[in-house]
């Protein structure tokens, strides 16, 4: 009898159960204890091997090291690496409020390892981590000082005049304001990815945009005054705002993100993949106040852009001189950028060859999120090929 219970299948399953029981409140705990303790072990961003080539303060320039594998695996697909590497160096452009690391997330959705297995030589710019001590950043120092010291070391590294960009958000609006101000005509190729060119298309918040576009401009004209003659320290926005708004974007999903945590702490990949996602919405980066004067005043109650010109500093941008290949996308489901606000780059500049792509996502989702790799990045290295050689 002793025999037949010890070796009964229901008692080796119940047995099993209550071991795996074990198992997984016993690893929620050191998860739970390690996460809250020492949360950096579980950050995978920022795992690929890169050179600084140039630094300027915050701004530095990094360029990465081509992969040693044969393959990688990308959001659970086999993508082999190419032996042949293409002419035109490619240049990532972050954001301003998003970190770089949103372009090496995670070792298995990294914009950056994806593109140097599809045979580019990949370099990116990042704009560093602002404080309350940057506040005198302006749109000036981003698109005719940094850019083009950026640009020109590039180049140098690179012994290529032509370049190639590939720009998420802000960095595609600062992109364009580059090649619209300076006219530069190396620039072969420009991707921007959920660039809202168009910012009284964006939905509410573009609607009360417009709606105090005309009473702004005759209350500064009756009383001469302007948000850009404030002092820069009053308008420098933290971080852990630009956190707040974002995760307000979606409240619900960010609860669901929180319960879908708590009932997988015990997966220790799961919690790894989980806490590095977080960061990009955590760890936003300070907005300087300077910087914020010239978007609220020029890009949102303007509109400038949309009309095709715009003044950054002294320089009068023409976006009408931009004629690069250009290839834009939008989110069908973003509701920080609309399609109609991200399309419209390709009726301000003046390129013979743009294309305009919608794709699964949301304002995150269309540029690093699951379905990415296979639409918007995909997408770009194909549309690439042809043009960086």
């Amino acid at each position: 009898m002793r025999s037949f219970v010890q070796n009964s299948p229901l008692l080796k399953t119940l047995s099993h159960r209550v071991g795996r029981v074990a198992e997984k409140s016993l690893n929620f705990s050191l998860n739970a204890i390690e996460k809250r303790l020492f949360s950096q072990n579980f950050d995978l961003s920022n795992r690929s091997l890169y050179e600084v080539i140039y630094r300027d303060r915050i701004m530095s320039v990094r360029h990465y090291e081509p992969l040693k594998e044969s393959e990688i695996i990308v959001a659970g697909k086999t993508v082999a690496v190419e032996s042949h590497r293409h002419r035109t160096p490619l240049v990532l452009v972050p954001p301003l409020a998003a970190t770089s690391m949103i372009f090496d997330l995670l070792p298995q959705r990294s914009v950056v390892r994806f593109f140097l297995a599809k045979g580019f030589d990949v370099y990116l710019i990042d704009w560093g981590e602002v404080t309350e001590d940057h506040s005198d950043l302006s749109l000036e120092t981003y698109v005719l000082d940094w850019m083009p010291a950026a640009l020109n070391q590039i180049r140098q590294v690179s012994g290529q005049q032509e370049v190639s960009i590939f720009a998420y958000c802000m960095g595609g609006l600062l992109s364009l304001m580059y090649a619209a101000a300076t006219q530069d005509s190396h620039i072969r190729n420009m991707i921007t990815v959920a660039s809202p060119v168009d910012m009284h298309q964006s939905g509410v918040a573009g609607q009360v945009l417009s709606l105090v576009y005309r009473p702004a401009r005759i209350v500064s004209s009756v009383l001469n005054v302007s948000l850009l003659d404030l002092p820069a320290r009053y308008l420098h926005i933290p971080g852990w705002f630009n956190s707040l708004a974002f995760k307000l974007t979606n409240p619900v999903g960010n609860v669901i993100s929180n319960l879908e945590l708590l009932v997988n702490l015990w997966d220790r990949d799961y919690v790894e993949q989980h806490y590095t996602m977080s960061q990009w919405f955590n760890d936003m980066v300070d907005y300087p106040g300077e910087t914020i004067k010239d978007m609220v005043v020029h890009m949102m109650i303007n509109n400038s852009m949309a009309k095709g010109k715009m003044t950054i500093g002294s320089t009068k941008a023409d976006f009408q001189k931009v004629r690069c290949s250009i290839l834009a996308f939008a989110g069908d489901t973003d509701k920080l950028v609309s399609i109609k606000a991200a399309r419209k780059v390709l009726e301000i500049v003046s390129s013979e060859d743009k294309e305009f792509c919608v794709v699964p996502g949301g304002h995150a989702g269309v540029f690093a999120g699951g379905r990415a790799p296979e639409n918007t990045w995909e997408i770009s290295a194909d549309w690439l090929k042809t043009r960086s050689d």
